[in-house]
């Protein structure tokens, strides 16, 4: 019998070509640390592109489709993540490197940004991960709120002084507090009854087919969420911290203001040790930066490698508004929350650390708030079945 013909667009060279010479090009610059990092970056970026792996239209299907695949696989992702991270991050070291989780305070601050980034996300179209793998895949929408989650990030940079002082109480790990067999155990028990309850009340699937291959994908999302939650771990190995995002998002908006002429001792919460030496040093030493360009890159490859890199997309009036103002609330609330989906709730839960289940209890009304308000920009929810948990 004669194979099926493959209708499959084909692999758009010259896009590829080019984001690999920007792989190539940032090498030379990087030292052996930073190149290992990069090319983490780039796999992230496969990863998220060929697995369609995002958060704000998982969310978004799941609440109004009832069908909570996409999240389900973020749960199985972070319970992975934790798993690897405890051996690790209970003996303080990883392969002769120190590391450190992701732990931060639990306080307003952290739910009033992770409420903001809720609503951001679904008004962006993207959550942290989500805007620079779409970007990197050439939605001119989504580089749109990358620039407004850069703005929003800087400008809540400005503010810290004052979310510091309202009540918080200190930065709690489970693992530390429990003892980490303890806190691993009640962790998935969690993340597990949480996905049970989520398969309980799901629709009935509709089944699609979906040919998979590993270079021009799609890739299951279960596929997605191993992947991810390894290359976190190797993250923490390399860099001595989890994965995290939006850091970055706030030193490029600060760099940017220097350039007109902002000076950063007007603001406090750029006087302390690590922001000021991040600030008067190259993006290339910032392991995070180093990260997100490697994503970007590696979107950008892997929508050539589908063929499905598409610069060219038309952005009604409504849709800008909504990238600009999803951007902002994005940026303002990852830096006020001590990061996005990613630094504080993935990692912050594989961590153990409260201030990432925090976040996420307060992500989710702002979530539905922001599919509530998506309709008055001309976003059509119903478009969240089709895109396979794209945001």
């Amino acid at each position: 019998m004669p194979s099926r013909p493959d209708h499959r667009p084909g692999v758009q060279w010259p896009v590829a070509l080019l984001a690999l010479a920007g792989v190539l090009g940032l090498m030379p610059f990087l030292a052996g640390r930073m190149m290992a990092l990069l090319g983490i970056g780039v796999l992230l970026g496969l990863t998220l592109f060929h697995a369609a792996f995002g958060f704000a239209s998982a969310y978004r299907v799941a609440i109004l489709r009832r069908d909570s695949a996409g999240v389900r696989a973020q749960l199985w992702m972070v319970a992975l993540a934790t798993v690897l991270f405890a051996p690790a991050l209970a003996s303080g070291s990883m392969f002769g490197q120190a590391v450190g989780g992701a732990v931060a305070p639990v306080g307003w601050q952290v739910a009033v940004g992770a409420f903001m980034f809720g609503i951001g996300m679904q008004l962006g179209g993207g959550c942290g991960s989500g805007t620079l793998y779409t970007a990197g895949g050439g939605n001119p929408r989504m580089g749109v709120t990358l620039l407004a989650f850069i703005a929003g990030s800087f400008w809540a940079s400005l503010h810290m002084g004052w979310w510091q002082t309202l009540p918080s109480a200190p930065a709690v790990s489970l693992g530390d507090t429990l003892g980490w067999p303890q806190a691993v155990v009640l962790q998935l028990a969690v993340l597990g009854a949480v996905g049970w309850w989520l398969k309980r009340r799901d629709a009935m699937p509709v089944a699609q087919a979906r040919g998979h291959r590993l270079w021009r994908g799609p890739w299951p999302l279960m596929a997605g969420a191993v992947a991810l939650a390894v290359l976190n771990l190797a993250t923490l190995g390399l860099a001595g911290h989890p994965w995290s995002i939006t850091w970055a998002f706030t030193l490029w908006g600060a760099k940017a203001a220097s350039l007109v002429g902002w000076d950063a001792a007007s603001a406090p919460f750029w006087q302390g040790g690590f922001q000021e030496a991040a600030l008067a040093g190259s993006v290339l030493t910032d392991t995070t930066s180093v990260m997100d360009f490697g994503l970007l890159l590696g979107a950008m490859l892997a929508a050539a490698l589908a063929g499905r890199y598409a610069a060219n997309r038309q952005i009604s009036r409504r849709a800008l508004m909504a990238a600009i103002a999803g951007g902002v609330l994005m940026g303002y609330g990852a830096r006020i929350a001590f990061g996005c989906n990613i630094g504080a709730f993935v990692s912050g839960v594989a961590s153990t650390s409260l201030h990432g289940w925090l976040w996420i209890v307060c992500a989710i009304p702002g979530t539905v708030l922001g599919i509530w308000l998506r309709p008055m920009f001309g976003l059509a929810n119903e478009r969240a079945v089709d895109t396979g948990g794209r945001g």
